[in-house]
């Protein structure tokens, strides 16, 4: 299971470090070249809720395996117009389209797949799922470090590798997962299902839309700070190819354990999940708000992102098993599909909009995005309260 989110982070982040050798080797601007995450991540955010439909009614393996084929023939058309088309980039985002869709059908179903195998032990659930994000975040470690060596060797060999990983994941998913008994059901038609999701939100909007809003945040600045600080080590500090992978990594790396640490520690206490998110979303907001002044100033960059990605990595195993444990196995993949819908929202919206703003309004929006998680803050402090909750 973790091998899913590890391919799908690295299908997406690990083309954040080389951006800059596309816009040279395609001709393409800043903006087209944040395009290629987000065109990914918008096929992901409007088909993740079919998928989420789709798995609670047939099956959550019989979503996934197309779905990494799908990723699979999107990294081949990606790498194979990079190397063989004199004008690739439209080509290359049909590609990216393509393991978007793939993405879509994959990481999210993992979240419901855990619930129905640990359904009974919310503390064997949170663990496993911090394991997960654990592995989704070591893929944003490995992430740059890996980009920026297979761009090193030939600069669109990082598409082909997306589908050598896909692949991997494919065999290790076909043998090694086991569908629970009874996972398959008669489809809902449509607009029962429409019907029951409205039901759930309404019941159980109070806390979701908060847990929705923090994981669109979360990946928003994450992604806007890692495209930022790849455009800054190379124009700022000129630290290119491997090394600035390393570099990229750092922060990457604190998110991966603090992602570890929470998902061991959390042991579905919603009441411990609260505090985690107040305390992450106060560091968070404390901390982004300096990343635009330390852009010159490298070691501070890092000490401030850092601290950024280790308040990230405390949200994100909360964010996971408050909706994993807190929503009924039959409503379980509709309501993830959403939340990682609402994830994708920010990954898409993350470069291009850091792209827009870091000439003229760099530190601007950084107080903005600090504003924005404090905002959070208050809306967490006021309306997710844990007795509410079916995990309480």
């Amino acid at each position: 299971m973790a091998s899913i989110p590890l391919v799908m982070t690295l299908g997406n982040s690990m083309l954040i470090p080389v951006l800059p050798i596309f816009e040279k080797k395609v001709g393409i601007t800043s903006f087209q070249s944040s395009t290629i995450i987000t065109s990914y991540s918008i096929a992901a955010i409007i088909l993740i809720p079919i998928a989420g439909y789709l798995s609670d009614r047939f099956g959550r393996k019989m979503i996934i395996l197309p779905s990494l084929v799908l990723a699979f023939i999107g990294g081949l058309i990606a790498g194979f117009a990079s190397w063989k088309l004199e004008e690739p980039f439209l080509w290359i985002t049909i590609g990216r389209v393509l393991q978007g869709m793939g993405a879509a059908g994959a990481t999210p179903i993992i979240l419901p797949l855990v619930g129905d195998l640990y359904k009974d032990d919310d503390a064997k659930a949170s663990s496993c799922l911090g394991i997960i994000e654990t592995s989704n975040t070591f893929g944003k470690v490995l992430s740059p470090i890996l980009g920026a060596a297979f761009a090193a060797v030939l600069w669109f060999l990082p598409f082909f590798s997306i589908s050598f990983f896909s692949l991997i994941s494919i065999v290790l998913v076909f043998f090694f997962i086991q569908v629970p008994k009874g996972g398959e059901e008669k489809p809902r038609p449509f607009k029962q299902f429409l019907q029951k999701t409205k039901e759930i939100f309404k019941r159980e909007g109070a806390w979701l839309y908060p847990v929705f809003l923090i994981g669109a945040y979360a990946m928003l600045v994450l992604f806007a700070v890692l495209f930022f600080m790849s455009d800054m080590l190379e124009k700022v500090h000129d630290i290119k190819g491997i090394k600035k992978g390393f570099v990229l990594a750092v922060p990457l790396f604190t998110l991966c354990m603090s992602a570890f640490i929470t998902g061991r520690k959390i042991k579905g206490d919603t009441d411990v999940m609260k505090k985690v998110l107040l305390f992450s979303l106060l560091t968070a907001a404390g901390s982004v708000v300096f990343t635009g002044y330390m852009h010159e100033r490298l070691v501070w960059l890092l000490v401030v992102t850092s601290i950024l990605g280790t308040s990230i990595g405390a949200m994100l195993p909360t964010l996971d098993a408050l909706i994993t444990e807190g929503i009924e196995k039959e409503e379980r993949g509709t309501i993830t599909s959403f939340y990682s819908s609402s994830r994708f929202i920010g990954v898409a919206a993350g470069p291009p909009l850091m792209s827009l703003l870091m000439k003229e309004y760099m530190n601007v929006s950084y107080l903005a995005a600090g504003a924005a998680g404090a905002l959070l803050f208050i809306i967490v402090w006021k309306l997710v309260q844990p007795d509410n909750q079916k995990t309480a």
